[in-house]
């Protein structure tokens, strides 16, 4: 029971070394690929996907944004907007007593007129954010008027694919990088400051990650170099990932028109942070992005509206518990994508069917999508998916067919080795121990012969069976390579075949019970030499057995047998075996299982078998094939 089950592992782990190999090719091919950043624009291309397919959320009632539009500038008739219309925003805006103002309006050049109006209201309210620019390439210093707590920094960062997903919080000082009492922060960072110390709460270090931040113990998941499908990324800084929220209107969109004229609640402003900032082409403040629906601007979105996502990602992560971006750490990742390589290795076993493996493959794609969209909407958890689904559609339908070959090719391996076997244990049996239970039951009853005689044949297939049986044993433990002759003789096959062909036929006419072989007066044997290196085990095998089965023939039936020959010769470019006698002939056309045998070895031969009647008399059994160059 317990070698069974060895054997069943033992043949299961055979078969799946056969079927895994490329597979784990692949595998490996595609972590590489991933490792290297091959990956990344995939893995981006999924995250903005299925960002974008995300049910529809309600818009932010904290964070207001109030554009400079293209009717504003044709009412102001000029652009920039000058600073004196800027003042007058603000001092209207601070009336409704926001929590905090970001003005993402560089102000570093006056425009007049106004100038000196707007220094003083920028000076007096310090709950105005003024902007700079601080990373390289031209760098832009903000207002004069502003102090350093009321400056962020409005730099963002694209990807290689000029997308913007990521936001910079702070960073270090360019100029004093080694001094971090003079770090930069951001103006969705400041914005968010400003707002949460109206409730007395601040800024903390992280506790599990000591290189971010924190907000009443919520830690902010910090961009590393490999953070979910990036590799090898530099920030210089603490970055979030965006995690925008999901709305063709995501915000109140105010103008400056609406301000000034007056037509809005003040419920609406109040206690709200208010960003200002250019909503009009003529800005150039447009950034691209393909994670949320944007009617105006396909696939783009103005630089005030992705502050204004930091902003909310932040207040709704600290407030409302909606997630921020995060991702697991590389160990997991590729743990992940190991699991999943197994995965259509294990399909195609269980399914052992082309059809049943691809549909099979395709609910597993849908289960990996849904499973990576549900973590990213439900938990904010960026998932690999883009290098899972390369390896289901080259492991699951690429290799499924090659998987499928092999494994048919080893079942019908399996099959067809143990019908050999069972094949040859019957030509043991029938040219050993059957012919001697013939030749005993015979005599039995025609009761010819004495008793002694008769147990001696008995005593005899008793010895022949055990032969037989520890001759199998040394066949079931790997030794392939040798055959048992019905007279006890072992041949190790790996000799030349003329050479077996002699020992066959030596030990099969030396064998008794055989009564025809006692009348013979002329025997005649000639094998000419043939080259077997084309000739495998199985088929040197089975001609040694198809000469002793035609000589064991000729000992039972050639009654009255005078001359045998056996002869290999070539002949026409084609090898002949045969076995020829003088006896009474064929007496019956009947195929007995030797018959078959000898049909089915000229088929792996690709030659013939015929064994028919010579006149006046004689029997003639032969072989021929054309050896294989």
């Amino acid at each position: 029971m317990r070698r069974g089950i060895w054997n069943c592992i033992y043949t299961e782990l055979k078969l799946w070394f056969r079927a895994a190999r490329p597979g784990m090719l692949v595998l490996a091919v595609v972590m590489l690929i991933r490792m290297v950043g091959g990956m990344q624009s995939l893995e981006l291309m999924f995250l903005d996907t299925m960002l974008y397919l995300r049910p529809p959320e309600q818009l932010d009632e904290r964070v207001v944004i109030v554009g400079v539009e293209a009717k504003d500038i044709e009412s102001v008739k000029q652009y920039p907007i000058p600073d004196g219309n800027i003042a007058q925003l603000l001092t209207k805006l601070e009336t409704y007593q926001p929590r905090a103002i970001g003005l993402d309006l560089f102000t570093n050049v006056p425009v007049v007129p106004g100038g000196e109006k707007l220094a003083e209201i920028l000076r007096e309210n310090t709950n105005i954010i003024g902007i700079d620019k601080i990373l390289p390439p031209g760098e832009i210093a903000p207002h004069k008027s502003l102090s350093p707590e009321q400056v962020g920094f409005a730099d963002l960062v694209n990807d290689g694919d000029s997308k913007f997903r990521r936001y910079l919080l702070y960073t270090t000082d360019p100029k004093n990088p080694q001094n971090p009492e003079k770090d930069k922060y951001s103006l969705a960072l400041r914005l968010v400051t400003r707002f949460f110390n109206a409730e007395g709460t601040g800024l903390e270090t992280g506790i599990n990650d000591p290189d971010t931040i924190m907000i009443r113990g919520k830690e902010f998941p910090r961009i590393t170099s490999h953070f979910g499908g990036y590799v090898g990324l530099k920030d210089g800084g603490l970055s979030i990932l965006i995690n925008f929220r999901n709305n063709s209107q995501p915000f109140h969109m105010l103008s400056l028109g609406d301000i000034f004229n007056g037509e809005i609640s003040p419920e609406l402003l109040r206690d709200r942070i208010i960003l200002v900032g250019n909503r009009n082409m003529s800005g150039g403040d447009i950034f691209y992005t393909s994670a949320v629906p944007t009617p105006k601007l396909k696939g783009q979105i103005y630089g005030v509206e992705y502050h204004a996502h930091a902003v909310s990602e932040i207040l709704s992560y600290v407030i409302d518990n909606r997630p921020m971006l995060n991702s697991w750490g590389d160990t997991e990742e590729y743990l992940w994508i190991i699991v999943w390589g197994f995965v259509p290795i294990a399909l195609g076993r269980l399914t052992q069917s082309v059809w049943r493996n691809l549909l099979s493959v395709g609910v597993a794609v849908i289960c990996l999508l849904g499973y990576g969209y549900l973590m990213l909407w439900l938990w904010g958890m960026w998932i690999p998916i883009a290098p899972n689904l390369l390896i289901l559609a080259v492991n699951g339908v690429g290799l499924s067919a090659f998987a499928f070959y092999q494994h048919d090719k080893f079942l019908r391996s399996q099959i067809e080795e143990r019908q050999n076997t069972i094949e040859y244990t019957f030509n043991i049996i029938h040219n050993g121990p059957l012919q001697t239970l013939a030749y005993g039951l015979r005599h039995m009853h025609a009761k010819d012969i004495p008793y002694e005689q008769l147990i001696g044949q008995f005593e005899k297939l008793n010895q022949e069976i055990r032969e037989i049986s520890e001759f199998l044993k040394l066949e079931a433990i790997g030794e392939k390579e040798v055959l048992l002759l019905g007279s006890g003789l072992i041949l190790d096959l790996n000799r030349p075949l003329h050479d077996l062909l002699y020992e066959v036929y030596s030990s099969t006419l030396e064998r008794k019970g055989f009564e025809c072989f006692q009348t013979l007066k002329v025997k005649i044997r000639n094998f000419d030499p043939i080259d077997d290196k084309y000739l495998n085990i199985q088929q040197k095998r089975g001609i040694c057995l198809f000469l002793e089965e035609a000589l064991c023939n000729v000992g039972k039936y050639a009654q009255g047998v005078k001359r045998v020959q056996a002869s290999g010769a070539y002949s026409a470019n084609q090898y002949k075996l045969w076995v020829k006698d003088n006896g009474a002939g064929i007496k019956s056309n009947q195929e007995n299982k030797g018959t078959k045998n000898s049909q089915k070895l000229a088929k792996l031969l690709r030659g013939k078998f015929r064994r028919e009647s010579l006149y006046p008399r004689g029997t003639i059994c032969e072989l021929s094939w054309t050896p294989r160059r």
